[in-house]
């Protein structure tokens, strides 16, 4: 058990399987730089990390695909079902078919996605990958810890959030548009959410999802299998049309600009904000200074704050705030943040986020 002897009993604990020793390796001396998690083990392929489990206890999973003997694709779906409290992060090259692989398998409930380290990364990639790394396990493997403790302290649902963090709503304008913001957990989210609403479902919708450029796209023609519904990675100058879903593209902001008062898309490459491009405060931020209170605002789940500075704005401006509940999120970061500031006017878990999307756009089925 490496790093056992030299890091705290309540540290995070990590199986990582990849069928590369280099991999393994490089992979291990990121988590054990840490000083609140560790590799338990390591696996070369599925079968051996399912043997593991029976006799190694581990919050998170970092999983290779393509494996000899039984590769990720196939270990998956045992590990959620034999050890569900468990959650599994998969290890995806940058690639069209690495993110395709990845995607699929988020949509089989794999947590999020890590940039597999290359064999000849230069220093300051590595570094920020080891990040990245380091971030995403620390942030699911306390999650992960949070459920266990939730199903196990009471038989019953967690009490809902207290309603002091609730905004009153402080405009009746109608909805025009719907600002969606989403990270660790979001693909799926997203999914669910969108997939509630009718096809014909009249207004536009944005989303900022933290996703490299190689997934967006993937991402947008997900989403539009999954809910019948016209959704397009997108791109400057598109102009915002009813019944159409944007996704902002990876390493762009999208932000909504005017001409001639019809709002169209702009995308820009003006520094990360909160790490990350896209993020979504320049997108809520440039939606509400054209909607204002028309405008409804959804932050699912995430880890950070991206969001928060851009609710604030939505909030000061009459618009609506909904964020997902921390029971249902894999990640209860980013929709936190706007709950506990108190500016969120509903929080919800997610299989009522779709509902109350249309009782507050005043959609009937």
């Amino acid at each position: 058990m490496r790093g056992a002897m030299t890091k705290p009993a309540d540290a995070i604990r990590v199986l990582i399987v990849d069928d590369s020793a280099v991999i393994r390796g490089a992979l291990g001396r990121i988590i054990d730089a840490e000083g609140d998690m560790l590799v338990a083990t390591t696996a070369p392929n599925g079968k051996v990390a399912l043997d593991a489990l029976k006799y190694t206890p581990v919050d998170v999973v970092l999983l290779d695909v393509e494996m000899p003997e039984m590769d990720g694709l196939t270990a998956l779906p045992l590990i959620l079902a034999l050890y569900p409290d468990t959650r599994v992060i998969m290890a995806s090259s940058l690639t069209q078919r690495g993110a395709e692989v990845t995607m699929h398998a988020l949509a089989m409930g794999a947590a999020d996605f890590i940039s597999k380290p290359a064999a000849k990364t230069g220093s300051a990639t590595l570094a920020a990958i080891s990040v990245e790394i380091a971030s995403k396990v620390r942030s699911i493997g306390r999650s992960a810890r949070g459920v266990r403790h939730l199903v196990s302290a009471a038989a019953h649902p967690p009490v809902p959030v207290r309603t002091e963090l609730l905004a009153a709503r402080s405009s009746d304008a109608p909805i025009r548009i719907l600002a969606i913001a989403s990270s660790t957990g979001g693909p799926n989210a997203l999914s669910d959410v969108l997939s509630a609403l009718p096809a014909d479902f009249p207004l536009p919708i944005l989303i900022t999802q933290h996703m490299p450029a190689v997934f967006t796209g993937l991402l947008a023609a997900r989403l539009e299998r999954d809910t019948g519904r016209r959704c397009v990675e997108a791109k400057d100058g598109d102009l915002i049309k009813p019944n159409c879903t944007y996704v902002a593209p990876g390493e762009y902001h999208m932000i909504v600009q005017t001409n001639e008062g019809l709002p169209y898309v702009r995308l820009t490459q003006t520094p990360p904000e909160n790490y990350c491009r896209p993020s979504a405060d320049p997108m809520l931020k440039s939606i509400a200074s054209i909607y204002g209170a028309s405008t409804m605002a959804i932050v699912l789940t995430g880890m950070g704050e991206d969001g928060l500075r851009g609710c604030r704005e939505v909030h000061q401006r009459g618009g609506r705030i909904m964020v997902q509940d921390e029971a249902t999120s894999v990640v209860w970061g980013m929709p936190g943040a706007v709950a506990t500031a108190g500016i969120a006017s509903s929080i919800l878990p997610l299989p009522k986020i779709g509902a109350a999307i249309m009782t507050q756009c005043g959609v009937t089925a």
